[in-house]
């Protein structure tokens, strides 16, 4: 559901003299916000049969994200990725309390099929209004960029784009299938242990592992260890070497198959087909892997080994 960037620029300070399109650009998201947060509300009053209003809802859920992220793009781009970062954790915070049972998320109305809580048909018509919210929101992007009220909307209107895909296919899918897998894990985790504000918490794990994987996105961890004693009838040699936020550098990392299509569909350097194994395709397995691995022993007992017998959460401060 969230945006991680793979065309962010580490521009961390803010121009004073360039401070108005930034309140643009602020204006666009209220406004954004604000629609659908009427459109939704004109959904849940007009519309009494409930998977249709839940369509419906969902649609403008995935609108609202999309449409959002394509200004996000503007603020990290010329207001840097601390700029950034506050924006997302705010609208996180913002879509969590009023989407309701809306997730502009596909895969987890398949996790929902395969736990028992849902139906093949009434999931593919979720997808489908959440494809179709999140494809036509860009006609009103486009729109208001048309305007270019602020120089940093210049051009951006009918601007090429290109992939953020930079290694192949397979490898591709491979890491948005794992990185998914692990964000819902952890929302898996949160949802289960529910501690004190929870939605602020989930929100600021979103957000940390966005923005870490943008400014850490060229750092490279190691680790060595070597056991050569003297007594030892064999030496080993352990050399592990880690490259943090390449998610980002090889795939984009967007974790949502709406958000990416919305956003990447069609742009130069990969086909459609690619695009789908890529960002459906491989994100759909990694939140499948995440149903079956949620339930190993290891991960319950951590779960369950944060809540007493008797239901009182051990988070000091959590009223249950």
């Amino acid at each position: 559901m969230l945006r991680p960037l793979n065309t962010l620029k580490l521009n961390n300070t803010v121009n004073k003299s360039t401070f108005a399109p930034l309140v643009v650009s602020t204006l666009f998201i209220l406004l954004t916000s604000l629609l659908a947060h009427c459109a939704r509300r004109f959904v849940q009053k007009s519309i009494k049969e409930p998977f249709v209003r839940l369509l419906l809802e969902e649609a403008i859920a995935a609108a609202e994200l999309c449409g959002c992220c394509f200004e996000l793009i503007i603020v990290a781009d010329n207001f840097g990725v601390a700029t950034y970062a506050i924006f997302l954790f705010a609208l996180t915070i913002w879509w969590s309390l009023n989407w309701g049972d809306a997730t502009a998320c596909p895969y987890t109305h398949i996790e929902d099929v395969i736990e028992g809580r849902g139906d093949i048909r009434k999931a593919l018509l979720k997808i489908w209004a959440e494809l179709t919210g999140g494809l036509l929101v860009f006609r009103y992007v486009q729109m208001y960029w048309t305007l270019e009220i602020s120089e940093t909307h210049k051009n951006k209107a009918y601007e090429d784009c290109t992939a953020d895909l930079q290694v192949p296919v397979l490898y591709g899918a491979i890491v948005e299938g794992i990185a998914t897998c692990m964000c819902r894990l952890a929302s898996r985790s949160l949802s289960d242990i529910n501690p004190k504000f929870a939605t602020a918490i989930d929100s600021f794990i979103g957000t940390s592992l966005v923005v870490a994987g943008v400014l850490y996105r060229q750092t490279v961890l190691t680790y060595q260890y070597e056991d050569s004693s003297a007594n030892a009838d064999l030496s080993v040699s352990v050399y592990c070497k880690v490259h943090v936020g390449k998610a980002f550098d090889y795939s984009g990392g967007y974790f949502n198959p709406v958000l990416a299509t919305s956003l990447k569909a069609g742009c130069e350097g990969h086909t459609l087909m690619e695009h789908a194994v890529v960002y459906w395709l491989g994100a759909c397995a990694g939140s499948i892997l995440s149903v079956y691995l949620y339930k190993l022993p290891v991960i319950q007992k951590y779960v369950r080994g944060t809540t007493e017998v008797n239901g009182d959460s051990i988070w000091a401060d959590k009223e249950d």
